[in-house]
């Protein structure tokens, strides 16, 4: 896997934040590609438009339809992009944690997770930077809060959504209600504690799995509402795989969690004895 592109990371304004920055300190954009040659131009443009201070990772998978090649010649013509070129198609889950990694070791002090495909509006980042300001250390642009909608979605798919959040909510004891959702903005403190070393999960699960654990931690995390865009160009990546491995992962961690408030009511008990 290759560290990035020949390009020079952005231009490096210390941690000042760029002029009319929504965030205090630096802010990185991460977006995973594979095969999303017509989407990428298009997500880019608007983001810049949108938020002009961020600055932009593609983490692209060697998409065979040559989306690394054209990630790299945006970024020749825009400091504020750049790319990182993974071997081979990995999954979302581990395209993010590089990029988180690659952030971090960049000073950025909010990492955020946006699809390329324009199903999560960049117009709609300024809502979730305003929760990161007010406070949160993980914000979740949310499809099942009051406000937040999906558009063009088959009715199939709003079904393995809502029901994908709802057995994780009550496998894992979450409050949240869009817990599979990928549009998020993150405080570089809470990933640092989120243990990333250990997450191996990819797709829903890869979400399920940050949200759990930054509730486990006592991060403060808070959802906004959006409104998500069905992609207009390209394949969706969702496949049978994804969904069996949610499933079993999320099977697996609410036994781990019911057994521990089993074993921690029993000792709180034994100690009452």
């Amino acid at each position: 896997m290759e560290s990035g592109s020949d390009q020079p990371d952005p231009v490096d304004s210390a941690a000042a934040p760029h002029p009319g920055s929504h965030v205090t300190g630096r802010l990185l954009v991460i977006i995973p590609t594979y095969d999303e040659l017509e989407n990428l131009p298009l997500i880019i443009g608007r983001l810049r438009a949108a938020v002009p201070e961020a600055d932009i990772l593609v983490a692209d998978d060697n998409s065979p339809d040559g989306t690394g090649a054209l990630a790299d010649e945006i970024a020749a013509a825009d400091p504020q992009v750049q790319v990182l070129h993974r071997a081979g198609k990995q999954g979302l889950g581990a395209a993010y944690l590089d990029g988180f990694r690659w952030g971090q070791t960049r000073g950025y002090d909010v990492l955020v997770e946006m699809d390329a495909d324009g199903s999560h509006p960049p117009e709609q980042l300024p809502d979730l930077l305003e929760r990161i300001e007010a406070g949160a250390d993980l914000v979740i642009g949310s499809r099942w809060v009051k406000g937040g909608s999906v558009v063009n979605w088959p009715y199939s798919r709003e079904v393995l959504s809502r029901g994908g959040s709802l057995y994780a909510r009550l496998a894992l004891g979450l409050q949240l209600r869009d817990v599979t959702a990928g549009y998020r903005a993150f405080r570089n403190t809470a990933l640092e504690k989120l243990d990333l070393s250990e997450v191996d999960s990819q797709g829903y699960c890869f979400q399920i799995d940050l949200a759990a654990r930054a509730i486990r931690r006592g991060l403060r995390v808070d959802e906004v509402p959006i409104t998500f865009v069905e992609r207009e160009h390209g394949t969706s990546k969702m496949d049978q795989k994804i969904v069996v491995e949610a499933l079993w992962r999320v099977a697996r961690w609410g036994v781990r969690y019911r057994t521990a408030q089993v074993t921690n009511q029993v000792r709180r008990l034994g100690g009452k004895g």
